[in-house]
């Protein structure tokens, strides 16, 4: 019942709202020992805030839920490839996985990676990385989202 796809579901949530409310629809949730220590979906319109991404916001919840600045025992699940600023932010935190939906060609991480070059270069050494869990899905999410804006 508790698998990355059940995870990446409760992501998906966090994502909607964000839909709803007019964000990009990015969630993101952070779970240890199979329970949600954070949770959160990207804020940046409603705070005026371009550093209020759900990775940004989940992080600053399961800090303060455990009272620790690192997470070397929790995994992250956010429904978009992370940009540059959250995998900084995830590399200082020590996650231990990290575990994304659709890629962001555009925005992601691995546009700073050189061909071939792996994605450690840019988490910490111990990060283990999962990507492509409900792909198609969280996709689908930000690909509506921009054709209604436009």
């Amino acid at each position: 019942m508790f698998d990355d796809n059940y995870f990446m579901n409760r992501a998906l949530q966090e994502a909607r709202l964000a839909f709803d409310a007019g964000e990009v629809p990015v969630g993101a949730v952070i779970v240890m020992q199979n329970k949600i220590i954070g949770r959160a979906h990207n804020l940046t319109e409603t705070l005026k805030d371009p550093t209020a991404h759900a990775e940004m916001m989940a992080l600053t919840a399961a800090f303060s839920h455990l009272g620790s600045k690192y997470l070397p025992d929790a995994t992250i699940f956010i429904t978009l490839e992370p940009c540059p600023m959250c995998a900084g932010a995830l590399y200082w935190s020590k996650i231990g996985r990290v575990v994304y939906g659709a890629p962001d060609v555009k925005n992601g991480f691995q546009r700073l990676l050189h061909q071939g070059e792996d994605a450690h270069k840019i988490f910490h050494p111990k990060t283990e990385i999962t990507h492509g869990i409900k792909s198609e899905e969280c996709a689908q999410l930000v690909t509506s989202f921009f054709k209604m804006r436009r």
